[in-house]
């Protein structure tokens, strides 16, 4: 498929207050997160290179332990292996991720 509408894309529910819709590519996922106000993702690490923009309210990030709060408008790059975790501050944060290669733990 080549043209999506973000709301038709059935959503996957990795952490309580946490919605994602993803799109797979051939090297690429891209991620659409929905997350509610205290709500977040665990401290995790996975092989895949990421890129996120938060577009509404609020995140508090942990990257390899540097943290930090990054509003609507802010982007942020986690290297391949890097432990990492967020946090929403302000919600519902919206937040569109991309990884490289394909999350196929994900599909």
């Amino acid at each position: 498929m080549t043209f999506y509408t973000v709301e038709d894309i059935v959503a996957k529910h990795p952490a309580d207050g946490v919605a994602v819709r993803l799109i797979h590519g051939e090297r690429m996922t891209v991620a659409f997160f929905t997350i509610a106000g205290g709500s977040g993702v665990p401290e995790h690490a996975h092989p895949h290179e990421q890129i996120g923009i938060v577009l509404k309210g609020a995140m508090q990030l942990s990257i390899a332990g540097e943290k930090q709060i990054v509003t609507a408008g802010g982007a942020y790059h986690i290297p391949s292996s890097a432990v990492h975790s967020g946090r929403c501050l302000q919600g519902p944060a919206e937040v569109i991720e991309m990884f490289a290669p394909v999350r196929e733990d994900l599909k």
